[in-house]
């Protein structure tokens, strides 16, 4: 008996039970687009759309192949801005999960010029 287990499975269990750990994910995933960290996103992206809506679906809500989200999720995929977006949308919709994006409290003040 394997005393561990696949972490894809792991995870897509608990994103179909645990709808707060599935909200956590796509917010690390936008975190991670605005923190330049694009391959981060892309993983984090693949595991949700597994666990969620699943390739073959997303694709017909696209019009897209599977096998070209595949690659535009995977660690070394460049899917453009607008492909991007639209599964960001779709995962969205899915799971009820909006995004509000403020400065961080960290983050320099920019003089607006009228």
């Amino acid at each position: 008996m394997a005393l561990t287990r696949d972490y894809k499975q792991t995870i897509m269990e608990r994103v179909g039970r645990d709808p707060n750990f599935a909200a956590s994910l796509m917010s690390e995933a936008f975190s991670s687009i605005l923190n330049n960290e694009p391959e981060t996103a892309r993983v984090i992206l693949r595991d949700l759309v597994h666990s969620t809506i699943g390739f073959e679906h997303l694709a017909k809500k696209l019009d897209k192949s599977s096998k070209s989200l595949h690659r535009m999720l995977s660690p070394q995929g460049n899917p453009t801005m607008d492909n991007l977006t639209h599964i960001l949308s779709v995962l969205q919709r899915r799971l009820n999960f909006n995004v509000e994006v403020r400065p961080s409290p960290h983050s320099k003040r920019i003089k607006q010029t009228a």
